[in-house]
């Protein structure tokens, strides 16, 4: 060991890291000279962008629990990170940007790449955002960053000056007036509300005689614990986007997502419930909670910042999920009228029964839903599914019934475009064995995820199961942005905005040696499916979609549907295809299931 990016290397290594994401340049040399001569302990995975990283980064948090380690060179590598470490911070994923920085001789010099780095990632990395001067700090300077960014599941920040990189390492500074000496580890602690608190909790929930639960991303591994407290008080379960894997999807009493992609049987259950029960949840939009007054509230959370912040609880847990319901269990009285339990269960029968018929109604030239209603029943065993921000969440979040071993996630605080393929390859990288299916829509793939492919292509041979699947919805559209100015603002469809040019991502999936299949009918939908999941390779499947195949929401506002007549009136560009698929996707919603069938 001689520099000090040889220790930070294998201090990194000490942390258990073996993995680091990123994209070099002379700015963080010493780093990338000391990684290569460690390449057997920490691997470094080359990005194709440097949002790239941080989005893999991001995901490497999310599908392992671990710290997320990204790395770029000075001023524009370090900018390009911004967007996917907020991701991370929205999200509240541990992940550690190391960035290079000019010469600290040369600092204040208007230098060239010098930029402000501690000043423009303060925010992003609030906890803990430092720069190198001296070799004796980076032991401080990692063990801080890594131990901060997991106790409190932020984004925190190393910025190192290319001289100090490459100076003598300091392993151990000398033990004088102004060191300091830092250790390795960390071990999360059991958090556990005081029983008084508890006992209180129970007394309101057991006191309800209409339950509704809702669990987000906190709740992720508490599935059992969530179904035994939902039996318990005979409740209904609805989930925030990012906590979808946390209970099943074919349980009767999941009501599935909630919000503007959520589902009818959520929104009513919301809507006429008398208790609130909220676990390891920040969803933001207070119009699909219950009004103000209509509840009694429980929240539980982790974080003491998030507790009473989206609806005003009676009782705030501070806790784990898991431990927490598992504490309340004992204090709970099994409710004997079960009227309100199998109200919700109807509820979701029904729109299951929907969910199908909306799937299966002709579009031009494929229905968008269908393929995520196809997929869903031939989901594999223990898969791992991301997806973009877009049109495609919309489906993801209703279409498809997750299993118990799943994982799945997308970008939910800040709801950014570009993850959807950066988060599969990083799943893919941290579980070769699992099979990965990504949901991404033209726009964000012409974004970022073509370029993601060129990621997939150079590592996908070193995978056990190189069965990963990208899934492109091309409708030539920025659909969900243009159904927001219908609906939200009353505008038509603008052209010059909205259209996205013609791509041929399967035939470029086919030039970069993956597996392309291009669907034009829905007749080749499932078949496409079970040739892309028994594939030996990836696979890109480029569906053309129709683009006038509405997101309803579960609950359309009297300003909402103002909006898209407005907008209809103002001569939208798609207006014969939209009025058509908007009238039979809410006709759906009326008929009969023996009706369906006979059409």
């Amino acid at each position: 060991m001689t520099t000090t990016s040889d220790y930070l290397v294998q201090r990194l290594y000490d942390w258990g890291v073996r993995r680091v994401y990123g994209f070099p340049g002379d700015g963080i040399n010493g780093v990338m000279g000391a990684l290569s001569r460690e390449k057997e302990k920490v691997a470094f995975v080359q990005a194709r962008h440097e949002e790239e990283a941080a989005f893999m980064a991001c995901a490497h948090a999310k599908f392992t629990g671990e710290v997320g380690i990204c790395i770029s060179t000075s001023g524009p590598g370090a900018i390009h990170l911004l967007n996917g470490l907020y991701d991370a911070k929205l999200d509240h994923q541990p992940v550690v940007a190391i960035i290079g920085q000019q010469a600290t001789s040369a600092l204040g010099a208007d230098y060239q790449q010098e930029v402000d780095l501690i000043s423009l990632f303060k925010d992003v990395a609030s906890h803990y955002v430092h720069m190198a001067s001296n070799p004796s700090q980076i032991r401080q300077l990692v063990d801080r960053a890594i131990r901060i960014a997991l106790a409190e599941r932020t984004v925190t920040c190393i910025i190192l000056p290319n001289d100090v990189q490459e100076l003598d390492a300091v392993t151990s500074p000398d033990r004088k007036h102004g060191t300091t000496f830092t250790g390795l580890g960390f071990s999360r602690p059991d958090v556990l509300p005081n029983r008084d608190d508890l006992r209180k909790a129970a007394e309101i929930l057991n006191a309800g005689k209409k339950v509704a639960m809702l669990v987000g991303a906190g709740a992720l591994g508490a599935s059992e614990e969530i179904a035994v407290v939902a039996e318990m008080l005979g409740a209904g379960v609805a989930k925030a986007l990012l906590g979808k894997a946390a209970i099943a999807d074919d349980l009767p009493f999941v009501t599935g997502g909630i919000g503007l992609l959520g589902t009818k049987p959520s929104y009513e259950m919301m809507m006429d419930c008398d208790t609130l029960l909220m676990v390891g949840s920040g969803f933001p939009y207070s119009e699909f909670l219950p009004k103000e007054g209509q509840a009694r509230g429980v929240q539980i959370d982790i974080s003491p910042r998030m507790l009473g912040l989206r609806y005003p609880m009676e009782v705030n847990l501070q806790g784990d999920a898991t431990l927490t319901l598992r504490a309340l269990v004992p204090l709970l009285q099994r409710k004997g009228d079960r009227g309100w339990r199998e109200g919700i269960e109807k509820n979701v029968r029904e729109w299951w029964e929907i969910m199908e018929a909306r799937a299966m109604l002709p579009a031009h030239p494929i229905n968008p839903q269908r393929l995520f209603w196809e997929l869903s029943s031939r989901l594999p065993n223990n898969c791992i599914l991301t997806c973009d921000s877009g049109s495609s969440a919309n489906w993801y979040a209703r279409d498809l019934k997750v299993r118990p071993g799943m994982m799945a996630s997308l970008s939910g605080g800040l709801a950014t475009m570009c993850p959807g393929v950066p988060y599969a390859i990083a799943a893919k990288i941290n579980h070769p064995d699992r099979p990965v299916i990504a949901m991404v829509g033209d726009g964000a793939m012409q974004m970022q995820g073509i370029n993601g492919l060129i990621t997939i292509a150079k590592n996908w041979k070193s995978w056990s199961n190189p069965n990963l699947v990208i899934l492109v919805l091309n409708n030539q559209d920025l659909n969900q942005v243009t159904w927001e100015q219908r609906v939200m603002n009353g505008d038509a469809k603008f052209s010059g905005s909205q259209d996205v040019p013609s791509f041929p991502y399967a035939r470029y999936a086919e030039l970069l040696g993956l597996e392309g299949i291009e669907l034009n009918s829905p007749d080749q939908i499932a078949p496409a499916w079970t040739v892309a999941l028994a594939a030996e390779r990836p696979v890109v499947i480029d569906a053309h979609c129709d683009p006038d195949v509405p997101p309803l929401p579960p609950h359309i506002t009297f300003e909402q549907a103002k909006g898209f007549l407005s907008s209809l009136f103002k001569g939208d560009p798609n207006l014969g295809g939209i009025v058509s698929q908007s009238a039979k996707q809410m006709m759906s919603t009326f008929l009969s299931r023996s009706e369906r069938k006979e059409k």
